[in-house]
């Protein structure tokens, strides 16, 4: 197979390392790619947001399969334009992809299928936002209702700040959602799905705020682990009976089956699993530890994907112990990052690239908030935090800075249900 990976982060890094794995994959390409993804695959420029530029560069290339990393083309209905030139795509079409695109959509899929989630009001007049306020806390939780890159959520004790928040957000014409605060451990859960199957993939946990011991802002995403050593198998099995399938379910009724990777993003209490959000595509940087203890052709499992034929795919199988992802940022992320430094060690075991690019002396330099991530694997969570942060120490970037606690809670058993 010829599969062109669309994106440019840690994510499509790490697509294309374990598609590269599998023996069916005879050629990669990565558009745009970054300093790193070149030496995996041939990078082209082009703009994601385009589906003609997207459906004329994978015509060029002859491709069997498009796998769309990002949400920014799903939402823009890259995929729907791939597929109509016969192109395999792997990511769901425009009206699917809503379920990221739209808050108040997903939330609206929610109470169709039945699926737990948090108390929520929209708010799309300024006019009305101190009354709503005053229906919420003392946590609030304000979410902004478009594509945020992941940092468009507020979580604060904090009145004036949810406040803050949500004025700006309104003052962009983005409508914003108030939502209960869901108390418990946060569990990603990535599924293939394709129409009504739905298979899902290890649970991971995130770590989104930039500074150690949840401090700080949110970010994208500053490392992950997987597994969980904390959640049993039979809470897997409940968050993809009570929340993937009755989704998916819900939008092949509503006339817009989803094809490609769902991802749930939930709190698990007393009561159960609540979704906190629905995402159209793989996690940054979840995926990174994912893929790596993904035994099983990756390729294979894209593929029976994105043609229908997901429900005759063998088990997946996975490597045993666990993987730890750690996040490099720049300097002042995630408020307006520094860029343009040179890093020293981008070539090491481990290391995967987001924000990176070749300079004019072919350096390579950082050119984004999350500049690379590094992966560690080992028999069990501390194995794999220690060669994670091993690897990261052999990396140099000025300004830079890290968590130094991924996966540290779990390693200590100061995670339970």
């Amino acid at each position: 197979m010829r599969v062109l990976v669309i994106g440019s982060g840690g994510r499509e890094h790490a697509l294309l390392l374990g598609l590269q794995r599998d023996p069916s994959v005879t050629e990669l390409h990565a558009a745009p790619g970054n300093a790193g993804t070149a030496s995996v695959a041939t990078n082209h420029a082009v703009d994601v947001a385009s589906a003609e530029a997207v459906v004329a560069l994978a015509q060029q290339l002859a491709a069997d399969l498009v796998v769309i990393g990002p949400e920014v083309p799903l939402v823009l209905g890259v995929a729907d334009a791939l597929r109509a030139a016969g192109i395999a795509t792997f990511g769901p079409s425009a009206a699917a992809a809503q379920i990221e695109g739209s808050k108040a959509f997903a939330k609206d899929v929610m109470a169709a299928a039945g699926v737990r989630t948090a108390r929520a009001e929209i708010v799309d007049n300024p006019a009305d936002l101190d009354a709503a306020l005053d229906r919420f806390g003392p946590t609030w939780v304000v979410k902004d209702d478009g594509l945020a890159a992941g940092k468009g959520v507020v979580v604060t004790p904090d009145r004036a700040a949810a406040r803050a928040h949500a004025a700006d957000c309104l003052e962009h014409g983005h409508p914003v959602l108030l939502e209960s605060f869901l108390s418990g451990p946060e569990v990603s859960l990535f599924c293939l799905v394709d129409g009504d199957t739905v298979v899902p993939l290890l649970p991971a946990q995130d770590h989104k705020r930039v500074g150690d011991g949840d401090q700080g802002p949110n970010t994208g995403g500053m490392g992950a682990y997987t597994p969980l050593p904390w959640l049993p198998q039979a809470m897997v099995d409940r968050i993809v009976d009570e929340v993937c399938k009755p989704v998916a379910a819900e939008l092949t009724k509503r006339g817009t089956p989803f094809n490609g990777l769902l991802y749930a993003g939930l709190a698990v209490d007393d009561e159960g699993p609540a979704v906190v959000e629905f995402n159209c595509r793989f996690g940054d940087p979840e995926t990174q530890a994912v893929l790596e203890l993904l035994e099983s052709p990756l390729g294979e499992a894209l593929n029976a994907t994105a043609t229908g034929t997901l429900a005759q795919l063998a088990p997946l199988q996975w490597h045993p112990g666990a993987a730890v992802v750690v996040v490099l940022a720049a300097e002042n992320y995630p408020s307006t990052p520094r860029t343009g430094d040179v890093i020293v060690g981008s070539d090491g075991e481990g290391v995967l690239h987001a924000g990176t690019k070749l300079d004019a002396d072919d350096r390579v330099v950082s050119a984004g908030g999350r500049v690379l991530s590094v992966v560690g694997r080992g028999a069990d969570l501390a194995a794999a935090r220690a060669q994670a942060y091993e690897r990261l120490a052999a990396v140099k970037l000025p300004g830079a800075h890290f968590r130094t606690d991924i996966g540290l809670a779990a390693e200590q058993g100061r995670i339970s249900l």
